[in-house]
């Protein structure tokens, strides 16, 4: 788990991003306080505010526009089912005659707030820590004292969930080159059955080999850090751009 630098060959991407020169603790740090933000925003002005903060974070990042989309796809799909219900279950002024009548603009105004507070953080995150390496998130949580156990947990977890998917896969295509057919029966689910089992002691045959080797290897239940982030000028611009949004959202929601 070392730091990124300009030589290593996991940062390609960083000449492409100004969003990469900045520290990963920070970023880290602006996207949990963005979610509070979102979270905690009572008017419209201070979540537009956040709005306009996290998408110059994809531009800083170049985050295409199709990549926000994508991410943003299954919230659009809650954000439809939030505006069918809650209008209809929140008390409030109708939205006209008729069927309208018993539908309120609070309902919809509280559905489209929940979809703008999710797309905040969404976005916010995507530009902030989506172009971060798996090992260097692991570094940012140990520097913010996470147990070393939940780091070694995620690292691992991040890296072997591949691993798992894969063997399904080679388990399922021996399944089908058997001519295995799924159907409503009860050989179909003896069949699930089985390669569920036949997943879990792969999964732990391989977890123990993995084990053995890292012992081997002289692990003891850690990653040291050998390298450690360094604050620098970039950084200081990006507490500039974290404290004026800050003043904005202070100033909608507490002077305004």
């Amino acid at each position: 788990m070392n730091r990124q630098r300009d030589d290593s060959p996991m940062l390609l991407h960083e000449a492409r991003s100004i969003m990469d020169r900045f520290d990963p603790r920070l970023r880290t740090l602006a996207v949990l306080l963005i979610a509070v933000g979102a979270v905690a925003a009572g008017k419209w002005m201070s979540l537009l505010t956040l709005s306009a903060l996290a998408v110059g974070f994809l531009v800083l990042a170049s985050v295409s526009v199709t990549t926000a989309i994508k991410r943003c796809l299954p919230l659009f799909g809650f954000g439809v089912i939030l505006v069918l219900i809650l209008p209809w279950t929140v008390p409030g002024t109708p939205l006209g005659g008729g069927l309208l009548a018993q539908t309120s603009w609070e309902g919809l105004v509280q559905a489209l707030s929940i979809v703008l507070r999710a797309a905040i953080v969404i976005l916010a995150s995507l530009g902030l820590i989506g172009t971060l390496e798996i090992p260097v998130l692991g570094h940012v949580l140990a520097h913010f004292r996470v147990p070393p156990k939940l780091v070694s947990v995620f690292l691992f977890a991040v890296r072997y969930l591949q691993v798992l998917q894969d063997e399904y896969h080679r388990l399922r295509t021996a399944m089908i080159t058997r001519g295995f057919r799924p159907g409503m029966n009860r050989h179909t689910y003896r069949t699930y059955g089985y390669l569920i089992g036949m997943l879990l002691v792969r999964s732990l045959t391989r977890s123990e080999r993995i084990l053995e080797a890292m012992r081997c290897r002289g692990f003891r239940g850690r990653f040291y850090l050998l390298d450690h982030f360094h604050f620098t000028h970039w950084d200081l611009l990006f507490g500039f751009i974290c404290l004026i949004a800050t003043g904005l959202y202070l100033g909608w929601e507490i002077v305004l």
